[in-house]
């Protein structure tokens, strides 16, 4: 079915006025730079440390794949005015709810505790000094801004933060970059079927597809209807065409900025750490660490601001994506556009999920197998969470009129395939 909208039957009712280009970025762009989290960074710091520029192309083909998965939960969230969780609970069985929900809460503060540590020790590097006392007051700031700070107020620091993943664009200038190499390493598709390879391969695709952004995206379609004071275009379809147009627009944006940047991380840890023979890399700060000999002070300060931004713009979305899940699932009030006495339960779910991620950090866990076991769940999580969120889109009792088309579905079944297939491979590699 296509995506045009089908005429309204309310009189009176108009379309949207017309929006300038930056009011149009904001669910899309903020899900997509939140993509790239501390652990994200650790990941392809990692690729290039270890590969050189020569699996830089899995981010150019994850692209599409993230594109069209994040583009289907943001129409869901639009359409039908209802998060995943929510249209799970009510189209289909709750074992199947509860379970998902479950393991995106622990994959959710497995990567809060990492990403905070991440930050922590990022900043140490800056400003020496025990790590705890910072990563104790990321999770506190981190908390009251989502709890006290109004809607509108908080997605504007949301959208502008996302400015903080440049400092990755300016570490790649000052390295002494091989272009034609790394060029080569992005366009031209090259996999040795060793453990490795596949191991990296593994990783880049579950860091860039993960499930919690599929609840973000949607749940933050919902809470800009409410700003606006617009409803779901499943009823007023006259709206529809435009919206879908700026969803399309957004996440688009969002997602290759948001790989873009991967890809320059990349190449710059391939330009100096690969260069220089250090091949592993156990974390983002030590790919900062490292950077700093090699590349200059000012590169190596710009990567570990970067791992703090970064840190800042993803610790409220995974919080915020377990707390839709958790308040969709029993039916709480939820949204960040509620004031705190209308919510509670729901920003509970932010604070504790957040405060977890603090705890984690004070027992003796090697935050590397943390991240792993975090990835581990977010692999086996994301292909039958892919599909229900694709039976959900083509679900005419959801999504009406505007079930999503058949081009779009093929992205979305696809991206479901490629990600099934790298579970497999985790589970045998």
């Amino acid at each position: 079915m296509t995506d045009a909208p089908e005429p309204s039957e309310e009189a009176g009712e108009e379309a949207p006025p017309r929006r300038s280009p930056l009011a149009v970025l904001g669910p899309g762009l903020v899900t997509g730079a939140a993509d790239d989290d501390p652990s994200g960074i650790g990941t392809y710091s990692q690729v290039g440390a270890q590969f050189g520029y020569g699996m830089a192309w899995t981010l150019l083909f994850s692209l599409p794949l993230m594109t069209a998965i994040q583009e289907i939960c943001g129409r869901i969230g639009a359409v039908s005015g209802r998060g995943i969780a929510h249209n799970l609970r009510d189209h289909y069985p709750r074992p199947l709810l509860r379970g998902v929900v479950m393991l995106l809460l622990i994959a959710n503060v497995i990567n809060l505790g990492a990403d905070l540590g991440a930050m922590g020790s990022a900043l140490t590097l800056i400003l020496p000094g025990p790590d705890m006392p910072f990563i104790i007051g990321f999770g506190l700031l981190s908390i009251a801004l989502e709890v006290f700070v109004s809607y509108a107020r908080y997605a504007s620091i949301l959208k502008w933060t996302t400015l903080s993943l440049l400092s990755y664009f300016a570490v790649a200038a000052v390295a002494h970059v091989s272009w034609d190499d790394a060029a080569r390493g992005v366009l031209i598709p090259h996999l040795a079927f060793d453990k490795a390879s596949v191991m990296a391969l593994v990783a880049v695709l579950g860091t860039t597809i993960s499930p919690y952004l599929f609840f973000w995206q949607a749940g933050q379609e919902v809470e800009e209807q409410r700003r606006r004071h617009t409803k779901p275009l499943c009823v007023a379809p006259r709206t529809a065409g435009a919206e879908l147009r700026r969803i399309r627009i957004d996440t688009l944006v969002g997602m290759v900025f948001s790989n873009l940047t991967a890809i320059f991380i990349v190449i710059a840890t391939a330009a100096t750490l690969h260069r220089a023979g250090i091949t592993e890399i156990d974390s983002a700060v030590q790919a900062a660490s490292a950077l700093r000999p090699l590349a200059g002070d000012f590169a190596f300060v710009l990567f570990a601001l970067g791992i703090v931004s970064t840190g800042l713009l993803a610790i409220p979305v995974l919080a915020g994506s377990a707390a839709y899940a958790v308040a969709e699932t029993f039916d709480w009030s939820e949204g960040l556009d509620r004031r705190l006495r209308e919510a509670k339960a729901f920003y509970a779910v932010i604070a504790l999920a957040t405060a977890a991620g603090i705890a984690l950090n004070l027992l003796a866990i090697d935050p590397m197998h943390a991240l792993y076991w975090a990835a581990v769940v977010n692999g086996l999580l994301a292909p039958p969470l892919m599909v229900v969120t694709m039976l959900i889109a083509r679900n005419p009792r959801v999504m009406g009129a505007f079930v999503i088309s058949p081009a779009l579905a093929l992205g979305g079944w696809l991206s479901t395939a490629v990600m099934a297939a790298v579970a497999l491979l985790f589970l045998l590699a």
